[in-house]
């Protein structure tokens, strides 16, 4: 027989083995041409205006992307290759040499392997559309694109992926060349056991990771009151916390299974000996790929569910930073024509002027343990503001609050009540919002007085050439839909050279900068999602042709396939529960830090986020029982 016919009939005997991986590769190989495409798209470039942000984005993306899916193709690979040891034992059994038996394997990968990124290729050609059109949605941009052929992105798929199976290849020529007759022969009965270690000992190291990661979490909490230092916790949290949760996986849990056997002293039942006992046996063996998809779900539903965070509060926190649509600061010319030129339009409005001051005070802290600060700062009447709109309450005479939408972002190091001193006047600023009530781009710290309190400071420094008396006219839209048709007219009052922003405008750049960043983000995701989950799966289909004999036993004694799935739905809720539950910990206090960035609440974005990722991730675990009750059926 020559190699060639001995590769298809090898291929074919292997076809309900490779025919995962061969999908697996498509999968990978498409998504990475539509995310090459999407990222050299000429009407993507022009939409993002070249944007420093987004070409960063999608370049860090794209190297997660290649990361991942190179460790997921390589993984996949040695499963296979471990499945089909006993095959490559037989042929060497029966005088092939190890030369013969490399080239036969090779073959077959490069054939499935170029097989695969050729479909790849043109199945990510047909659906880039797809994905231009889901990011468009996302946009909320009506314009329809034209989505071009990249010639750049076949090219770069097509580099990294023929390199991916030039490693597939030196790791068939490792394996091949270093496994002895003995090992091929007996490699599929081969768990991955490790050295037993003495109890006390596990004890001790199964709450020292339980400790690391409780270190790490406590950690994490410290990190938003030492942002000089944020380089260093951000290492110590991710080593305390990756290395708590091997030592958890390789010693915690089987530690607290082995006293749960004890307890039972050795006598565990069918059931249990189904699931807790095989899941007891392997853990210690498989922590390093438990460890390895905790993580990566972690960060998973940490990416998606921040980034779904920014983008579902986006009008939100906008509208906190800038309480009103356009702002006009001592320009009462302007304003005047600015109003002409909305009624030409028909536009309907509110406009409102509200009075101020600005000048440069002290800052006086409370509990006199920070220097006295100078700070540019801006007061107003809390009255006029209240007729303008805003929900504010009024401080009681000779007081003040103070309103600021990033005071958390920015350290806000004080603790109230504070005395702010101009020359020989007084406040005591009692309280902060985290809101503005002026937009942002206004020069100086917001305070809020009562209209008496303002009077009579107003009174006092007027005249003085250090203050500066302002008039603010704030416009605000009674119909959204004609926010973009304002924003145009108010674009030719922007001086040059002067940042002075509108409501819109700042809205829709945040927007459309969240929107790309969850579109990246739910692509990155959905791949480690189907990394990990593929990972769990091809290993518990090794364990189930591992078992297969126990399996026959057990029905030749009279046991029914529903008796043992029992056992079997037990064990694949230990193996792909555990990892989730801890995932999800892990990303709670990663989000809990990485809630400083959003002003808003980020709960519902957050459950979605572990819900959606829970779901598609346990589906995994269906695939993997139904597996096992296919061979379950068929021992016999």
């Amino acid at each position: 027989m020559t190699t060639n016919r001995l590769v298809i009939r090898s291929i074919r005997k292997n076809l309900k083995m490779y025919y995962l991986y061969f999908f697996s590769m498509i999968f990978s190989v498409s998504l990475y041409y539509i995310f090459a495409n999407l990222q050299h798209d000429s009407s993507i470039v022009t939409l993002m205006s070249g944007s420093v942000q987004f070409s960063s984005a999608f370049h860090v993306a794209g190297i997660l992307l290649m990361v991942i899916t190179g460790v997921f193709t390589i993984y996949a690979n040695g499963i296979f290759l471990r499945r089909r040891s006993k095959e490559l034992g037989i042929y060497q059994l029966s005088g092939l040499s190890k030369f013969w038996i490399g080239r036969l394997l090779i073959v077959e990968n490069i054939l499935l392997g170029v097989g695969g990124l050729i479909v790849g290729v043109v199945v990510g050609i047909l659906l880039s559309r797809f994905f231009l059109i889901i990011l468009m949605r996302i946009l909320e941009i009506d314009k329809v694109f034209e989505l071009s052929f990249s010639i750049l992105a076949v090219g770069q798929t097509l580099l990294i992926f023929t390199v991916l199976i030039a490693i597939t290849v030196i790791q068939i020529v490792i394996k091949v060349s270093k496994s002895t007759l003995k090992e091929l022969l007996y490699a599929e009965n081969q768990k991955d056991e490790s050295k037993t270690i003495h109890p006390i000992i596990s004890g001790l190291l199964a709450f020292v990771g339980l400790a690391l990661v409780a270190f790490g979490y406590d950690l994490s909490t410290k990190i938003i009151d030492n942002l000089d230092a944020l380089f260093a916790y951000m290492l110590m949290v991710l080593a305390t916390t990756i290395l708590g949760t091997y030592l958890i996986f390789r010693m915690t849990i089987g530690w607290a299974l082995y006293l749960y056997r004890r307890s039972k002293k050795g006598n565990l039942g069918l059931f249990n000996s189904l699931s807790i006992a095989p899941f007891m046996h392997r853990i210690k063996g498989d922590a390093n790929s438990l460890t390895i998809i905790t993580v990566l779900s972690a960060m998973t539903i940490t990416m998606v569910s921040l980034s779904y965070s920014l983008y579902y509060s986006a009008e939100k926190d906008t509208r906190l930073s800038m309480p009103f649509d356009i702002a006009f600061e001592n320009m009462q010319s302007e304003a005047e024509s600015f109003l002409t030129d909305l009624d030409k339009e028909g536009i309907d409005f509110y406009n409102h002027q509200v009075e101020g001051m600005r000048f440069v005070g002290e800052f006086t802290p409370h509990n006199s343990q920070l220097e006295v600060v100078q700070r540019t700062i801006m007061v107003f009447p809390a009255e006029p503001l209240q007729e303008a709109g805003l929900e504010i309450d009024i401080p009681a005479y000779g007081e003040a609050f103070h309103y600021d939408s990033r005071a958390i972002i920015e350290e806000n190091e004080y603790s109230y009540p504070i005395q702010v001193e101009f020359e020989n006047k007084t406040l005591s600023v009692t309280d902060l919002e985290i809101k503005n009530i002026m937009n942002f781009n206004l020069l100086g710290m917001q305070l809020v007085v009562s209209q008496a309190t303002f009077d009579d400071f107003k009174q006092e420094v007027q005249g003085r050439d250090n203050i500066e008396i302002l008039q603010i006219d704030t416009f605000q839209f009674e119909d959204k839909d004609q926010l973009e048709e304002a924003s145009l007219l108010y674009m030719p009052y922007v001086e040059e050279g002067v940042y002075m922003p509108d409501y819109h405008s700042v809205y829709i750049e945040a927007f459309q900068f969240f929107g790309v960043l969850i579109f990246i983000t739910a692509f990155l995701g959905f791949v480690f999602l189907i990394s990990t989950g593929s990972i769990l799966y091809f290993k518990q289909m090794t364990e189930a042709e591992q078992e297969r004999r126990y399996y026959k036993t057990l029905r030749q004694l009279g046991f029914n396939v529903n008796d043992i799935l029992k056992g079997i739905v037990l064990k694949q809720l230990f193996v792909f529960i555990i990892p989730l539950l801890i995932g999800i910990s892990h990303a709670v206090f990663a989000i809990r830090v990485a809630s400083i960035l959003v002003i808003s609440s980020i709960l519902v974005p957050t459950l979605v986020g572990i819900v959606l990722y829970a779901m598609v991730y346990l589906l995994f675990a269906l695939f993997t029982v139904s597996y096992y009750r296919q061979i379950v059926k068929k021992v016999i």
